[in-house]
């Protein structure tokens, strides 16, 4: 399996549970681990495809699309990745799925 099908595939399976949770749940902390992934998600592939620009903030919308937020960002950076030098591609996919790896833990 690819670094990027990983990626999206974890993505996919955290934003998942993310959608599935109750509202105490994403209120009591669950929404801000995931938002807060999903930014640096977000900021690792506007990074990879405008190098010269700074990325752009990915607004809280609540927490009931925290899991949509999250699994965009991902499938964003998991395509950024293609276009990304191999080394590089490879370092960032790694740092990616291991915070993945990590919220998810958190999450539950």
């Amino acid at each position: 399996m690819s670094d990027r099908t990983a990626l999206h595939t974890a993505v996919d399976r955290l934003a998942g549970r993310l959608r599935s949770l109750p509202q105490r749940r994403l209120q009591g902390g669950a929404a801000a681990e995931a938002l807060e992934l999903a930014r640096w998600l977000a900021a690792q592939a506007e990074a990879l495809e405008f190098p010269d620009r700074a990325p752009h903030h990915l607004p809280n919308d609540g927490v009931f699309v925290v899991g949509d937020q999250l699994a965009v960002a991902g499938h964003e950076l998991a395509m950024a990745l293609g276009s990304a030098a191999p080394e590089r591609a490879a370092e960032i996919a790694a740092e990616a799925l291991e915070r993945v790896a990590r919220a998810a833990k958190s999450i539950g």
